[in-house]
């Protein structure tokens, strides 16, 4: 059965627990490597990875490109303006067609449906990248990286402030999984989607919504914020507005757990969503979280090439 990386809720916590503990070592096994010397194991070897770029991107493209020469393959990439789907193609034939000259696709889409489709159509594996309704890469590369500074996350509290989003469902995907709380500030007209709030929940996932930063953040072992004004949004002046109480700053970190970290999945927009004193805090783990963008993709590729 082909392996797809789409949404973290349709994959089994033994399973994501395997990817993360293989991120894990393949970070470690590089220590002091050149950043272009393949893994030992090199599992993409005569691999090929497409990658289609609908949004705009720095992590993600460099991230997925350096991770499969690591893993010792190659890599393709395409705007989808640069393909006949910026030409009305349906997602269906194109992922026909790549099926028959690649090994593995990853997409960062606009929308979720697009992804869907494109994987029901495949005979390959598929990866998110990123869509409008998750963001499955980013998280587990944020959850490698609290392993790495504040061991297991079992137990554990995590604050996110801000937009409700594609991010946020993915910590709300994730969560029965791992095993923590996911306390979530947001405006009420932001809020996250309610069925995967509810989903998770059924899993017997710890969620918990509140207007008040504060009464989120309280306690919490991480933080984490993203903008505030996603690409496509044309509500830019309203989500400002609405979003100004859920800053984080230093007084709201204050308020957290001592030791607690601060993530942010970049680019931000320093002096909205948080400030230079908390990014490049000694709180903030952003840099290490980028990074990790790559060791967790490796784990992913690595895991779906498995299957193929």
């Amino acid at each position: 059965m082909t392996r797809h990386f789409v949404d973290l809720f349709k994959l089994d916590a033994a399973t994501l627990r395997a990817i993360l503990d293989d991120a894990h070592a393949r970070k470690a096994a590089r220590t002091g490597w050149p950043k272009g010397r393949a893994d030992a194991d090199a599992p993409a070897r005569d691999r090929t990875l497409a990658m289609i770029f609908e949004k705009n991107s720095t992590r993600t493209r460099f991230s997925f490109d350096a991770a499969m020469r690591q893993l010792g393959g190659s890599s393709i990439i395409a705007s989808a303006g640069d393909m006949q789907l910026g030409r009305g193609e349906p997602v269906a034939d194109t992922a026909r067609v790549l099926s028959r000259m690649v090994d593995i696709v990853m997409i960062r889409a606009n929308r979720h449906e697009d992804v869907q489709a494109f994987a029901a159509a495949a005979t390959i594996p598929v990866i998110n990248g990123l869509t409008d309704a998750s963001h499955p890469c980013q998280i587990m590369a944020d959850l490698m990286t609290f392993e790495e500074h504040r061991g297991p996350l079992a137990g554990r509290t995590i604050a996110w402030v801000g937009d409700g989003n594609n991010v946020c469902a993915s910590f709300i995907h994730a969560a029965p999984r791992f095993g923590y709380r996911l306390n979530i500030a947001c405006p009420d007209a932001y809020a996250p989607d309610r069925l995967d709030v509810a989903r998770a929940e059924a899993e017997q996932g710890q969620i918990h919504i509140t207007s008040d930063a504060r009464a989120a953040v309280e306690g919490a072992d991480l933080v984490v914020a993203d903008t505030w004004v996603s690409m496509g949004d044309t509500d830019h002046k309203e989500r400002l507005a609405a979003f100004e109480p859920y800053q984080v700053n230093s007084r709201l970190m204050a308020v957290a757990a001592k030791d607690a970290a601060f993530m942010h999945c970049l680019p931000a927009h320093r002096g909205e969503e948080v400030t230079d004193e908390v990014l490049d805090g000694p709180q903030s783990l952003a840099w290490d979280e980028a990074e990790n963008r790559l060791h967790a993709q490796k784990a992913v590729i690595a895991w779906c090439l498995a299957g193929a």
